[in-house]
């Protein structure tokens, strides 16, 4: 009996292949390794890839079969809107490196479909390249299909490669013929005729050539074999079913998420477009996350909040409030968990990460949707939405620019992108100069041929000539040696300051760089040297010592983050100076105040068992073979230093560190805060700037203590005694300040004028703060019973504006947030709010006055739109 669930079939492809002399393999990550030409792992193959290019030798056998975790972007805007289309799918892949070609695997392919999987081979047919004759006579010969289910095509369907460079070769597919009914209802209808009634199944890829950046094809040093085939569709064929979300892997998934929306599949073609698509995303941002994404604006962490946003916007579209994709992870792990273990392991993070996105999307997606309406309110005839507009979105609430796309076009309406990237490139420049204004920059111009060799894990003086001399602009001139114990900034470690001395005068170095091979010394751009100088290079080595307490620190506290909080924690970036250290981490939440502290012990734990600290080096695969950590984003040459602490930590780190652990003293944990979403941060000081610290501590707390007359032992419930004391005081404030505001409103009911049967009152308060503008725009709303109010209070310069529209106008078109934002418009500020109540700020208070004056205007405006 042929199998139908996924998991049997999953299991039957990989024995088949155990059967044919292959290993199988464990799925790769979907973040691709040492692959910098694609962004997450699209194909099997990817892999494999330097060994398809004859770079690498195919230690684990040249028969390889795998179940690959796959990830595609090309398809996004069509999840939920076909039966087929995904992001994340898994693809049945076996390979041949050099073993195997076209004779074998065209039969194979076929024995498994029909025999194992038991489909008639009446209703398989089959594509081959143009050209490919060798696949066609084996097709034809071999297998016995017959040459009228046979169809020859072009470079377009049958010419696979991975990208624009790198491996590919002709291409066969296997196609299931699924019926008239199921395409355009002609029965004679041949492959390529009808694309819904076809259905492609497995891609046989005849790996033969390379093609480089020029488009040149150049044969691989031997012919492989690669092949894909989607164990969604295949078991959507076995399953019979009509979409891949129908089967038993997609299918527990939908329904759950179906219920929370109180929605059956299949009750509405809308509602079905979002159950299918969150159910998708989920299951993709699952991966993404247990895998090392981390959401962020930038690359493959833009990809994971843009999928986790746009299934919590369906996930409203379908009246699901707050946050639930993170409640549906253990049943995401249930199905897949038992075959890929990354995902049971970090079901935490996984969870955590997306309630702690979820949760940031929910506070503001209510703003910017609101934001967005007024915005597609104001679009003109020309029916296109500003780019600064969703920009605005992007930046401030969070939306990405495919999801205002996606609202916009929902609506009719397009988006200038060109826009969009306008402000885009603009807020980057922004950026791009204030860095600039901090850090040296080598231009075009700072250039040199000249190399130097580090000598500084050894030695802290040294003797040589100067070999190059830089302009760096801005005053600073870069200083380039043969050989050089200063170490140049890299791996989060600031570069090293001393001297370089030349006939008696001492030229401070400011900072020491990196440029290509040479190490600069950056020093004022007076300094009297010349190339070919002989010089004396000293280190700070005081200033040198405390950045190796710090860094070694980092390493020690990297691995009691792991220690406390699990192995999915991993280093996000880091910055060693000699005064303090800061440690990025992927963490979804903020840790607790115990685990900090659990954290902070165990550092000091190890410096006070004075644990050994040394370096080997050797090959980086080696390395990675000895349980060496390594940082993903980080480059590494083909020989590399591992450090090694006791039997506590192993990393692979070119930077400079203590002998031993104990050399460290102190280290206390100053901060713990978010950096990003997913990111954590900690900041900590080592050694004397340790000391250094906790005394401030503790001269701080003795001059709080002497204040409150009070042991430190009973300041904490000093404080909180003072502090409900302050509390009661500032309520007391509130409500006098809201009183008031309401005796001032009465006063302005006087001020009431009248449009085209629409009353309205404008008015600036004076010395009101948010919360009585408020309160007086509440007030006299209800005192007008119909009509719109709008106060705007102008503060030390700042402006506050509200406005309320009463019910019985809001029934005929009004709305509040239309109405504040024409007002901010006259005086350049921002606002949002709802149908009933809105408010905003900033802009030109200068320009107050003025927009009052005439803001019967806009009353006149707004009643003529809804009247007509």
């Amino acid at each position: 009996m042929p199998p139908t669930g996924f998991r049997e079939i999953r299991k039957a492809f990989i024995d088949f292949f155990e059967a044919k002399g292959h290993k199988h393999l464990p799925s790769s990550s979907l973040v691709p390794k040492k692959d910098p030409t694609v962004l997450l792992t699209t194909a099997g193959m990817l892999q494999f890839k330097p060994i398809f290019m004859g770079v690498e030798k195919p230690a684990q056998g040249t028969r390889i079969c795998t179940v690959q975790k796959c990830f595609r972007t090309t398809d996004l805007d069509n999840v939920g809107r076909t039966a087929r289309h995904h992001t994340f799918f898994q693809m049945l892949g076996n390979f041949s490196f050099g073993d195997y070609f076209k004779a074998d695997v065209i039969p194979w392919a076929w024995e498994f479909l029909t025999v194992n999987m038991g489909l008639p081979k009446e209703r398989l047919w089959v594509s081959v390249f143009t050209t490919d004759d060798e696949a066609f006579k084996i097709w034809h010969e071999v297998v016995g299909v017959p040459a009228d289910r046979i169809v020859r095509m072009g470079e377009e369907d049958n010419f696979w490669a991975a990208g624009p460079t790198g491996p590919c070769g002709p291409c066969s597919e296997i196609y299931v013929d699924m019926g008239p009914e199921n395409g355009n209802g002609n029965p004679n209808a041949r492959l390529g005729e009808d694309d819904d009634r076809f259905l492609e199944v497995w891609n046989l890829v005849f790996m033969e050539f390379n093609r480089d950046e020029a488009g040149v094809l150049t044969p691989l040093p031997a012919k492989n074999i690669d092949t894909g085939m989607g164990l969604e569709r295949l078991a959507s064929v076995l399953q019979n079913v009509k979409n891949n979300f129908e089967t038993d892997m997609l299918r527990p998934v939908m329904d759950a998420l179906a219920g929370l929306a109180g929605k059956p599949y299949g009750a509405s073609e809308e509602s079905d477009v979002s159950l299918k698509l969150m159910t998708d995303h989920l299951r993709a941002s699952s991966f993404l996350i247990a895998d090392g994404v981390v959401p962020s604006n930038e690359g493959r962490g833009y990809v994971l909040r843009r999928i986790i946003r746009r299934a919590y916007r369906h996930g409203r579209l379908l009246g699901i409030e707050g946050s639930f994709l993170n409640g549906l992870v253990p049943l995401v792990v249930a199905l897949y968990g038992d075959f890929y273990t990354d995902l049971k392991d970090r079901q935490a993070l996984v969870a955590e990460t997306l309630l702690e996105e979820e949760r940031r999307f929910g506070q503001t997606i209510d703003r910017g949707m609101a934001l967005l309406e007024e915005a597609v309110a104001r679009v003109d005839q020309h029916k296109i939405l500003d780019g600064k507009t969703a920009f605005d979105l992007y930046d401030t609430y969070g939306f990405p620019v495919e999801l205002t796309v996606e609202v916009a076009e929902e609506r009719g309406i397009k988006v200038d992108l060109a826009g969009f990237e306008t402000s885009m490139t603009e807020q980057r420049e922004r950026a791009r100069e204030a860095r600039a204004s901090q850090k040296i920059a080598f231009s075009a111009e700072a250039a040199t041929d000249a190399t130097s060799e580090f000598l500084g894990y050894d030695l802290l003086e040294e003797r040589d000539t100067v070999a190059d001399i830089m302009d760096l602009g801005k005053g600073k001139k870069g200083i380039v040696l043969n050989r050089t114990p200063f170490y140049a900034e890299s791996g989060g470690q600031v570069g090293d300051a001393g001297l370089l001395v030349h006939n008696g005068n001492e030229i401070p170095v400011l900072d020491t760089q990196k440029r290509h091979g040479a190490i600069v010394h950056v020093v004022a751009g007076d300094a009297a040297l010349q190339i070919g100088d002989a010089v004396e290079a000293k280190v700070d080595t005081e200033r040198r010592w405390d950045i190796r307490r710090h860094h070694t620190a980092t390493h020690l506290l990297h691995a009691a983050l792991k220690q406390v909080l699990g192995t999915h924690v991993n280093q996000a970036g880091s910055v060693v100076a000699p005064d303090k250290l800061s440690f990025d981490f992927s963490l979804a939440r903020a840790m607790t105040p115990a685990e900090l502290a659990r954290v902070e012990e165990i550092v000091n734990e190890q410096v006070l068992a004075n644990t050994p600290v040394h370096t080997d080096i050797m090959g980086f695969e080696a390395a990675r073979d000895s349980g060496a950590m390594a940082l993903f984003d980080e480059k590494y040459g083909d020989t590399v230093r591992v450090l090694t602490i006791g039997g506590f930590s192993k990393e692979l780190c070119g930077g400079t560190h203590v002998r031993q652990a104990g050399d460290i003293g102190l280290v206390k944990v100053t901060s713990e805060s978010s950096v990003a979403a997913g990111v954590r941060r900690i900041e900590a000081v080592a050694g004397l700037a340790a000391y250094r610290y906790v005394r401030e501590l503790s001269q701080a707390m003795q001059g709080i203590t002497e204040r409150l007359k009070a042991s430190p032992a009973d300041t904490p419930e000093r404080l909180d005694r003072l502090q409900d004391g302050l509390r009661a005081a500032e309520k007391q404030v509130a409500a006098l300040q809201s009183a008031l505001a309401v005796a001032q409103a009465e006063k302005l009911l006087a001020n009431v004028q009248e449009v085209n049967g629409v009353k309205f009152l404008a008015a600036s308060p004076v010395g009101m703060g948010g919360d009585a503008l408020r309160a007086a725009a509440t007030h006299l709303g209800s005192s007008l019973s119909s009509g719109v109010v709008l106060m705007a209070a102008i503060n030390q310069g700042k402006v506050a504006v509200v406005a309320s529209v009463s019910d019985d106008l809001v029934t005929r078109g009004f709305k509040a947030g239309e109405v504040l934002g024409k007002f901010m418009a006259l005086i350049g500020g921002k606002g949002s709010g709802k149908a009933n109540f809105a408010q905003g700020g900033g802009g030109d208070a200068e320009r107050v006055p003025g927009a009052l004056a005439g803001f019967a205007e806009v009353i006149r405006e707004l009643e003529s739109q809804v009247t007509t």
